[in-house]
Parts: structure tokens; C-alpha cells; sequence
């Protein structure tokens, strides 16, 4: 075989969503930039004859192995096979033996939470899909999502919601709502679509909540459809799905030449972040702050030092230290005494903790070092402040800090219609 021999390849990919076709834009980026003898074979959706695709007479396939059901139908395929779909954190959950491009599912997640952080953002909740065969990518992404909040020790709270189906539309938008009313504010919430980003947005108007003062909302894929049909400019990670495209392409034409590229996996990085209105800084304060404090909440209680959140920022501890002067007129350390200081108050005011628990719990080296901190910032020792504190019974306890985390367990809402 030589570049110049013509071969007939075939794209399964859905040409009626935005994804597939940059993807096989990305494949025909390829083709003419190589000057190609490639005749490509595209269907609107080709799974609507996907049955004997695997006996193809063609050279080529490059196909979305997102869907089970083509991987199934091209197992015994004898043409080269490329496979485009979601990155995965097990490798044993990649197809063997084909070459295969992934789009980073826990990029993507990474960026969106990110982006959140630096819009001064502290409580999050992920809006995905009800599990399918056809979805695994969703999954992967909740999971990436998951683990962000387990590293950040805060709450992991996602909601599946309903199908999309006409018939429990409003059954699941009124399970929506409710549930949107039930997250704190302000709220970040990472859509693993668009789609379910734009449905967000209607959710929060019947729910009476503003979009991003009250719940602010980044999706995934900056699908220009779902930009348009959006009540409001969405943010919306940009995947590499034209690179995605060109990459397969790059491994198909490797093995038509009779290079070995069975089982090679390449992911592709998205582009970053098309910020819009639905989700806009809550304060002006410089991203390296807002980034800092987001470690500082989970982090604080377990003994970290400035050089420990200077290293998560990305800067130099020097350089942070000005940041926060200027911003909050302290120093990062004096930003983590603070914190423990509000966390001991906060246990010490609900009356049923030991003075030695509350010490250990948020994050003091001994019960001597908690008095000291006492006397010094509220001229009192924290026995006098629980008492004082403490409620009367029958009364109120005192109100919950603001900056504190959630809760640290996960909380998992699903269900067909919420």
C-alpha cells in the first residue's frame, strides 16, 4: 500500500450532533491536509444500519465506541479499526486490541471545577444523566467529579434526573427544581452536557433562583445548538473533538501503511473554557486568592502550611502572601488560623464537644496551642466561649459558619425522574 492508493473508509458516528461532526471534521481536516486518496462513507446515523457493518469491504473504519453495541458489531471486523470515545481512569476498560482517541473526561471535569473555584465558588453538586449502556462517558464523569470532592474534602452531590423522554418532562423538571432548591447558595454546578446545562437554566427560572448569583452553571461541549436554544450566554468546556478527529485519522493512515498501532490509546486535552454569563465571579478577588481559600476550607483542619497552599495555587509562598495582603489585608497563614479559629468556635457554640476533640478536629497541635489562640484573638479561654455559646435548652444553636464545608459524606440522588 502507498499514500497514493485509494481507500474507502467509513465514520460511524452520529452526523446529527455537534460532537460526531467535529470529529469527522476533523478526520476531513486530515485527509486534505495529507492530500488523501480517502473516499469517506458517512451516514446521518449509522446505527440505524449497523447490522453487517462488521463484514464491510472497505480499508478503513474510524468508529464511536462510546456505543457497546459497535464495538460488539466490529469485533470480527477485517478492516483497520480506529476507535473515538470517552478517556477512562481503569485501562481495563479501554476496547483491546484496536487503536483508540479519547476525549479527558477528568480534564474536562477538572477545568469545569476550576473554573467555579476561581469564580469564588466553595459549595459544588454535579446535574448528569441516567445510567446507559450508551453513556459510560457520564459515568467516568461523575467519578472524576467525585474524587475532586473527596481530594477537597467536601460533599459529592449528584443528581441523575430524569431521561429527557416528552412523557416525564414535567415530572422531571418539578423533581429538578426541588432539588435545586435544596442546595445551598451560592452554588456551582458542573452539567456533564449542555444539554442538561440549558435544562438547568430553565429548572433555576421556575425555581425563582438567578443564574449565577444563586446557582451558577459551566456545561460541556460549547454546542453551539445548545448555546442557541440557552435562555442565557452558557459556559461550556470546549473539548478537542477536531483534534480527536485528525489524531484517529493519523492512526488509521499509520495502519493502512502497515505500521502496528493496535492498542494504542491517545486522549486529547480539552481547549479550555468558553466563560459566559451563567457563570460569573461572585468577587473580585484575584483567582490565586480565590483558589487558595478553596484549599484552605478543605484543608485547614488537617495541619496544612502557606508553602502547602502556595504549592496547590501554582506560586511561590512570597508571592501568595501579597495576593492576600492586598485582597484580604493578611497573610495566607493568618488566613488558616482564621479558618480553625471559625471551625472551633463553630463546635464549641453546639456545646457537645470535648474542648480536646474540638482541638483535634480542627486541626490545633494540642489543646495548649487552642487557649493560646484563644486568648490572644477573643481575650478568653474556650471553655468560657462554649458556655457563653452553648444554647439554652430548648433554644437555637448558634448559626453554622459560612465558610465551613459541607458535610464530608456523599450524597448520591438518582433516579429515571429525580
Amino acid at each position: 500500500m502507498t499514500q497514493a492508493s485509494r481507500y474507502r473508509i467509513a465514520l460511524l458516528f452520529n452526523a446529527n450532533k455537534g460532537y460526531d461532526r467535529d470529529v469527522i471534521a476533523g478526520v476531513a481536516a486530515y485527509r486534505q491536509a495529507q492530500q488523501l486518496n480517502w473516499e469517506l462513507f458517512v451516514e446521518d446515523d449509522f446505527r440505524c444500519r449497523l447490522e453487517g457493518i462488521g463484514s464491510w469491504a472497505g480499508e478503513g473504519i474510524i468508529a464511536d465506541f462510546d456505543d457497546p453495541e459497535v464495538a460488539a458489531a466490529l469485533s470480527r471486523c477485517r478492516a483497520q479499526v480506529v476507535g473515538v470515545g470517552g478517556s477512562y481512569a481503569d485501562p481495563a476498560d479501554y476496547p483491546p486490541g484496536i487503536a483508540y482517541v479519547a476525549t479527558d473526561n477528568a480534564r474536562m471535569i477538572a477545568l469545569a471545577h476550576e473554573h467555579l473555584i476561581d469564580a469564588g465558588l466553595s459549595s459544588f453538586a454535579m446535574y448528569s444523566v441516567p445510567p446507559a449502556p450508551g453513556k459510560r462517558w457520564a459515568l467516568e464523569r461523575e467519578r472524576a467529579f467525585e474524587r475532586r470532592m473527596r481530594r477537597d474534602h467536601s460533599a459529592c452531590v449528584i443528581y441523575r434526573g430524569h431521561g429527557g423522554g416528552v412523557a416525564d418532562w414535567e415530572r422531571g423538571m418539578d423533581a429538578l427544581v426541588t432539588w435545586l432548591r435544596s442546595l445551598p447558595r451560592p452554588v456551582g454546578i458542573i452539567a456533564v452536557t449542555d444539554a442538561r446545562a440549558r435544562q438547568l437554566m430553565q429548572a433555576c427560572a421556575a425555581a425563582g433562583l438567578s443564574v449565577s448569583h444563586d446557582v451558577a452553571i459551566i456545561g460541556i461541549d460549547n454546542d453551539p445548538l445548545a448555546r442557541a436554544l440557552a435562555p442565557m450566554p452558557l459556559s461550556s468546556v470546549i473539548q478537542g473533538t477536531e483534534e480527536m478527529g485528525r489524531t484517529a485519522a493519523h492512526l488509521l493512515h499509520r495502519a493502512l501503511l502497515g505500521q502496528q498501532v493496535g492498542n494504542q490509546r491517545v486522549v486529547v486535552a480539552p481547549l479550555g473554557v468558553n466563560a459566559l454569563a451563567s457563570c460569573v465571579p461572585v468577587s473580585d478577588q484575584h483567582a490565586y486568592v480565590t483558589r487558595a481559600l478553596h484549599f484552605i476550607r478543605g484543608h485547614a483542619r488537617r495541619g496544612i502550611k502557606s508553602e502547602q497552599v502556595a504549592d496547590y495555587v501554582g506560586v511561590c509562598r512570597s508571592g501568595l502572601d501579597a495576593h492576600f495582603r492586598r485582597e484580604l489585608g493578611h497573610s495566607v497563614h493568618e488566613e488558616i488560623l482564621r479558618f480553625k479559629l471559625e471551625q472551633a468556635k463553630q463546635y464549641l457554640s453546639s456545646g457537645q464537644w470535648k474542648i480536646a476533640d474540638v482541638a483535634l478536629e480542627c486541626g490545633f497541635t494540642s489543646v495548649q496551642y487552642l487557649y493560646t489562640v484563644f486568648a490572644r484573638e477573643l481575650g478568653c479561654t474556650p471553655r468560657a466561649y462554649q458556655e457563653k455559646m452553648a444554647p439554652t435548652p430548648g433554644g437555637a444553636a448558634a448559626p453554622r459558619y459560612q465558610g465551613a464545608p459541607w458535610p464530608p459524606e456523599r450524597q448520591l440522588r438518582a433516579g429515571s425522574a429525580g
